[in-house]
């Protein structure tokens, strides 16, 4: 990937994020609620104990955005702020990770993402 393409995508994600945000400021939630959830999806990395294909599939799942896009949208048709806000979370936090260069996951092992591949093994 060029260095062009790759500050694009990253620009594209820096929106996102931002938009993650202005979406949290529309409920009614203290302001430390939003940086305190951040991280809350990278607990799916708990799948990686059991093997690479399944810590993967679940990691993956967390950090897909249709899957935060559709958690927002149920939250909203449902009027469950608490729904609502996990939709974001997950959204925010996606954009957060891409904008770190850190992807959706291989099977093979958990620092092989769809926009890297490190030496490094976890």
């Amino acid at each position: 990937m060029t260095k062009p393409m790759r500050t694009l995508l990253k620009l594209e994600e820096v929106g996102i994020f931002l938009l993650s945000i202005i979406l949290f400021n529309q409920l009614d939630y203290a302001w430390w609620v939003f940086p305190a959830c951040l991280l809350l999806p990278d607990i799916s990395m708990i799948g990686y104990v059991m093997n690479p294909r399944t810590g993967a599939w679940i990691y993956n799942f967390f950090h897909h955005k249709l899957v935060a896009i559709i958690t927002f949208s149920i939250g909203l048709w449902l009027n469950e702020s608490v729904i609502t806000l996990a939709g974001i979370i997950l959204l925010g936090h996606s954009a957060m990770d891409r904008m770190f260069g850190i992807g959706l996951k291989y099977k093979d092992r958990f620092t092989h993402t769809h926009l890297s591949r490190t030496d490094t093994k976890f």
